[in-house]
């Protein structure tokens, strides 16, 4: 089977992406209106640009040519912080992806506590196992569709008690909600460890 890009339209292409594109992680992000209301939502294209300094990256698209509350927040705040969710929340994580009006706080609707970040003025989820404070660096804008890639400089890690282990994470007992296409969430799964491989330090730099 063959598809041209050219001759689908951006839902078809979505739709598609987000079949092809799995399984993705959820940055299930709180931001701060000026007024200082908490709103949530989640975001599947995300991932780490950077580990030096750590810097993670969202893609904001918007509806009707309208940018998400949460893109908007961000840029009038440059705050914000990314939660993860776990498999168990996966309920709470996709009502909080419901379009509400900008006066509606998704913590408030959904009865999710927060609690004061360390840094950034932006609360973080009382709940989430893992929370990162960031602050905005660069927006960096793609597409006919006015899609956006923030990149924000985590200023700050909260860590569930537990999790952190020998400089790691431990993903089984993290058990991260994952997105596919449509509806559909699924958890980790099967973990495999392979031996490790021969690498440059990740710290390294050319002499």
């Amino acid at each position: 089977m063959h598809l041209a890009a050219a001759d689908l339209d951006a839902d078809s292409t979505y739709r598609l992406l987000s079949g092809i594109v799995v399984p993705r992680p959820i940055a299930w992000v709180t931001t701060q209106s000026s007024t200082g209301l908490v709103n949530l939502a989640p975001f599947s294209c995300y991932t780490f640009v950077c580990n030096r300094p750590p810097m993670l990256g969202i893609t904001f698209g918007r509806k009707a040519g309208v940018r998400k509350d949460s893109a908007t927040h961000i840029l009038d705040s440059r705050e914000y912080v990314v939660n993860i969710g776990t498999f168990a929340q996966r309920e709470q994580v996709h009502a909080s992806s419901e379009e509400h009006p900008a006066d509606v706080s998704e913590t408030d609707l959904l009865g999710l506590a927060t609690l004061p970040s360390q840094v950034v003025g932006v609360p973080r989820l009382a709940d989430a196992p893992i929370s990162m404070e960031c602050r905005l660096r660069q927006v960096v804008p793609f597409g006919e569709l006015g899609s956006e890639f923030f990149v924000g400089e985590v200023v700050s890690f909260h860590i569930r008690e537990g999790l952190y282990r020998d400089g790691k994470i431990d993903t089984r007992e993290l058990d991260p909600i994952c997105r596919i296409g449509g509806p559909n969430y699924a958890s980790l799964g099967e973990i495999v460890t392979l031996k490790h491989v021969a690498a440059t330090p990740r710290g390294a730099t050319a002499s």
